[in-house]
């Protein structure tokens, strides 16, 4: 049982993108990396054998408001954690919450000692506390677990955005005391990182930055944008929030985004991503590929034996034709959807994969250009 540790391979003159690598119990992390979201303990319509095999994921995510209502922290507890719950047995980080709550602004409402909040399944009442929240997240297990958080929505006036980051941290420090007087559970240490808040404003960003960095836990998070706001800004704050973080540290930057969001954001100093993006818009039938993107219900594929997308190594993506990942699609059959998913999850592994051989190699800044322009594309 160790403390997450982070090593730096490779820092660039010409970008903040970095490479490192994040030790946890349960694995090693090649960073700048993606994490599939696997929100109830399952990432939609893709095994753990797919994860591992074809998607080559090295971290999954899992959501402490879903599972503590769906299975519930006693079923859990009694199979020895998620880990052993869902058959996955490298890294998981495990969100606390406090985006699920933020989505229900009408269902909760929120205090000092906590939000109280409807269940979106059976309409029953539920308080999330700082403590709460870390026994929850303890008893799911996860090898990083993330603070209790106010996510703000975006627009949010100035005094709302101060008010709720003050509340955020004054929530951290409950975590903190919260882990430190409860035992780590299953044998292997969790880790907690912190988030960063402030909405849009500047002076909020590098004060929540700051308050932050004196917690000196093992990694940190960036939260409450990708929220509405437009790109430009939250790249912005992404680079304003890289900036003000310990550089010895693992910056994850949670919710983002699409694949040129990625590069953008490796080229400002983030480790970490997380989004539904390539499963949810997988299933919709948008396949992100090296190419390009493909709305594969188009019909102009209906004939296209070509492969999902020769520019992958994955041995699916060179399997399956593009007339034949529609035809699953326009019939209706579940295989499409899972085709999707697994196509568009193991482009994005594969992007930051790519992006930090180019990294360790000097060249992220030139490769970075010249892949954005194709990855963009509507095909």
């Amino acid at each position: 049982m160790a403390a997450l540790t982070f090593t730096l391979e490779k820092t660039l003159i010409d970008s903040s993108a970095r490479a490192g690598t994040i030790q946890t119990d349960h694995g090693t992390i090649q960073t700048p990396i993606f994490m599939p979201v696997g929100t109830v303990g399952s990432v939609k319509a893709v095994t753990q054998q797919q994860l591992k095999l074809d998607v080559q994921a090295q971290i999954i995510l899992g959501n402490t408001y879903h599972l503590y209502l769906r299975p519930g922290t006693e079923v859990l507890e009694a199979a020895g954690g998620l880990h052993k719950f869902n058959g996955w047995d490298r890294p998981i980080l495990t969100d606390s919450g406090g985006y699920q709550v933020f989505s229900l602004a009408a269902n909760r409402k929120i205090k000092e000692e906590g939000v109280i909040f409807q269940s979106h399944i059976d309409g029953s009442k539920h308080l999330f506390s700082p403590e709460s929240v870390m026994d929850i997240q303890r008893s799911i297990g996860a090898d990083i677990i993330m603070a209790f958080d106010e996510c703000p929505p975006y627009p949010s006036e100035y005094g709302y955005a101060k008010k709720s980051m003050e509340l955020t941290h004054r929530w951290l420090t409950r975590c903190f005391s919260r882990l430190a007087e409860t035992p780590d559970k299953y044998g292997y240490t969790q880790n907690l990182f912190p988030i960063v808040q402030g909405s849009t404003y500047k002076d909020l960003r590098i004060a929540s930055c700051e308050y932050i960095s004196t917690k000196n836990a093992v990694g940190n998070a960036i939260g409450g944008l990708s929220v509405g706001e437009p790109e430009e800004m939250m790249y912005e704050f992404t680079a304003l929030c890289a900036e003000h973080l310990p550089k010895d540290k693992p910056r994850y930057l949670m919710g983002v985004g699409t694949p040129w969001n990625l590069l953008e954001c490796i080229d400002l100093g983030i480790d970490m991503f997380d989004c539904v993006m390539p499963t949810r818009n997988g299933r919709n039938g948008m396949i992100f590929t090296t190419q390009g993107v493909i709305n594969i219900r188009n019909k102009k594929f209906a004939k296209d034996f070509s492969p999902i997308d020769p520019g992958l190594p994955a041995e699916m993506s060179q399997y399956y034709s593009k007339a034949y990942l529609r035809h699953l699609f326009v019939a209706g059959e579940i295989l499409g959807l899972q085709l999707a998913s697994i196509q568009n999850l193991s482009f994005y592994l594969w992007l930051v994969k790519e992006a930090r051989t180019q990294i360790i190699n000097g060249n992220f800044a030139s490769w970075k250009k010249e892949t954005l322009e194709v990855i963009k594309q509507r095909l």
